[in-house]
């Protein structure tokens, strides 16, 4: 463990009850994340797959929606905006919304538009095979309006905006920049997690949260060491305009690069050894037993909602940017698209002191 990591347990500690109750607004790409669960003890004789036996199905927010899900567990008042579509699962997704006390009015639903389902089969812990429904048009001319004027109207009693953009054909540059410009006039912070798509949108974001894939087709070079990160950080400062941008590395842990200040901050990984017996719980032996899982399904929406509360909580974007990190940690020790309690936070932040 770094020394950056014990020195900040006390103050993130002290900030966990501060994170109830900030209103935080999620725009963009609003999913449905279907499981359907079983056993498999047998191959299909028809082809060399396994013959699921469905036990059970559940349905959970997906995409921008597991972004607002992650924000409401955490304690925070979340107001939903996006535009789904006019059929069974656009309503199983407002009920998912309903179900965790999210505002929902600014999400419209499109007659002719599609609403997104990933379907997950999952046999023994393991994914089979995932099943999207989608299509990728915008949406039409005067919903747009619409939703642009519910999110003005909303900026004035927010404390933040996240930017959930998934590539589903609701936000373009014009779209992107006319909401900033909006959220700059009124000093509300946004947080992005941009699509590749767009290289010149989301510009003055307060944070910009990319993968290191994505980080490396920004700035067009591999990124496979410190020397590499540290110029990608600093050219995606210049080029996104924003004051922070973070770079998460999957088993490396994440780094933070700051406008305001000159050297990048690693944070290393806390998630690898987090097992079912532990996950949630106090006072666990460090040799508990227990199935170890590693699954990165959501993890990046944990990492950008954890990070936009913590932030407009009052932490320093590198502080945000720690408790983000084991907030990921919890959420890969998880199968599915998973979020993460304040109790979890806790116990997390007790054994990084440890």
């Amino acid at each position: 463990m770094t020394t950056h990591f014990a020195h900040s347990v006390p103050r993130l500690k002290r900030l966990l009850p501060r994170l109830r109750g900030k209103r935080i607004g999620v725009l963009g790409d609003l999913m449905l994340d279907r499981y359907l669960w079983g056993t498999a003890s047998r191959l299909s004789p028809e082809a060399a797959v396994p013959v699921v036996d469905l036990v059970g199905q559940n349905e959970c927010l997906g995409g921008g929606g597991n972004v607002a899900a992650n924000l409401a567990a955490l304690g925070a008042k979340v107001e939903a905006f996006g535009v789904i579509g006019s059929d069974e699962a656009g309503r199983a997704l407002q009920k998912c919304l309903r179900e965790a006390s999210m505002g929902d009015r600014g999400v419209l639903a499109e007659a002719k538009r599609v609403t997104t389902v990933k379907t997950r089969i999952i046999a023994k812990h393991h994914q089979v095979v995932r099943v999207d429904r989608e299509r990728r048009e915008p949406p039409q001319s005067e919903t747009r309006e619409k939703l642009l004027r519910m999110v003005f109207g909303a900026l004035q009693r927010l404390d933040a905006l996240v930017l959930s953009d998934y590539d589903k054909g609701l936000i373009t540059d014009d779209f992107a920049d006319r909401v900033l410009s909006a959220a700059h006039q009124l000093k509300v912070p946004v947080f992005v997690k941009p699509k590749t798509s767009r290289l010149y949108a989301y510009r003055g974001a307060r944070v910009i949260v990319c993968n290191t894939k994505e980080a490396s087709f920004y700035v067009t070079k591999t990124l496979s060491d410190e020397k590499s990160f540290e110029e990608a950080g600093r050219a995606l400062l210049a080029r996104f305009g924003c004051g922070a941008v973070v770079i998460t590395r999957s088993g490396e842990g994440m780094s933070v690069f700051e406008e305001s200040s000159p050297k990048q901050v690693h944070i290393p990984a806390t998630g690898h050894e987090v097992s079912y017996a532990r996950v949630g719980q106090p006072g666990i032996e460090r040799g508990a037993t227990g199935r170890q899982v590693f699954d990165l399904t959501g993890a990046g929406d944990t990492v950008l909602s954890v990070l936009a509360l913590a932030a407009a909580a009052g932490a320093s974007i590198v502080d945000a940017a720690i408790l983000a990190n084991i907030a990921a940690g919890v959420v890969v020790g998880k199968l599915g698209t998973a979020s993460v309690s304040p109790q979890e936070l806790a116990y997390a932040l007790d054994e990084l002191r440890d």
